[in-house]
């Protein structure tokens, strides 16, 4: 996983996402900080949202953030002022987050995801680039500034 990128990647998860956050580990191998608490049932999604987003804002960082479905976690991080956090479902959703929203926190559902789909979209989030197209910087620009 090192070759599709330099910066570090912030992952977390909620007890459902524990599972899909540990295969995601062993593939990304290194480059990553887990901030993930010691799990039990009673453990809430917006406080380990917002951990790693807070990590990622004003940073080259990445963030990654799995939770039952993905939903509260990506609602969560977007109160976060610099966090364009996209939940993703398939590599499309997550080429064009990169791409066209430059989007720092990729969002996934344990529950809603098999293993491998779930791995085909973060490699596609972590090899997309932002595009340079005006047209996608001014409408960044207009979100960021929101």
């Amino acid at each position: 996983m090192g070759a599709f990128r330099m910066e570090k990647i912030i992952i977390g998860c909620d007890h459902g996402g524990f599972e899909l956050k540990e295969a995601v580990k062993k593939f990304l191998k290194e480059g990553y900080e887990d901030i993930t608490p010691e799990l039990d049932k009673e453990d809430d999604y917006p406080d380990i949202a917002l951990e790693v987003a807070n990590k990622v804002a004003g940073t080259n960082a990445l963030g990654i953030i799995i939770c039952g479905t993905g939903i509260g976690v990506s609602i969560t991080a977007n109160k976060v002022k610099g966090i364009r956090a996209a939940l993703c479902h398939n590599e499309f959703t997550a080429q064009m987050a990169r791409e066209h929203n430059n989007a720092n926190v990729l969002c996934m559902g344990g529950r809603v995801l098999e293993e491998a789909e779930a791995l085909k979209i973060v490699k596609k989030f972590l090899e997309t680039k932002f595009s340079t197209e005006e047209r996608h910087n001014r409408r960044v620009k207009k979100m960021d500034e929101l």
